[in-house]
């Protein structure tokens, strides 16, 4: 059984896309929840070539909704986990998952052993 030029055309339109996905990444307004402005909110995410960003820390960016909705405690568990890894590996930007898994604090241990848990 062949498929015919027409029935594939008509189950996909030209004009529509996907509504999601990189279009909606794309549009939302990224922030850096590493660094609140005076007035309440956070600045703009990412970091210019300048000498006064060349001093701040690396950011930790999220969509502003999502930082909205974030505790205290989750916003400086994100960004310390953030800054705790090494930046830049292979010239590759060091991404780290925004929420801790089962939503606790990621917190560093000694490695105490087999026989010591």
């Amino acid at each position: 059984m062949a498929i015919s030029r027409t029935s594939i055309g008509k189950s996909i339109s030209k004009g529509s896309k996907p509504k999601g996905g990189l279009t909606k990444w794309f549009k939302e307004d990224w922030v850096d929840i590493g660094s609140k402005k005076k007035g309440g909110g956070y600045k703009k995410c990412g970091r210019s070539k300048q000498k006064a960003d060349a001093k701040r820390k690396y950011p930790k960016c999220v969509p502003a909704a999502k930082a909205a909705s974030m505790s205290k405690s989750q916003i400086a568990s994100a960004v310390s986990r953030k800054r705790a890894k090494k930046q830049g590996v292979g010239g590759k930007p060091t991404n780290v998952k925004t929420f801790a898994a089962r939503g606790g604090k990621i917190t560093k241990r000694s490695n105490i052993g087999l026989y010591g848990r």
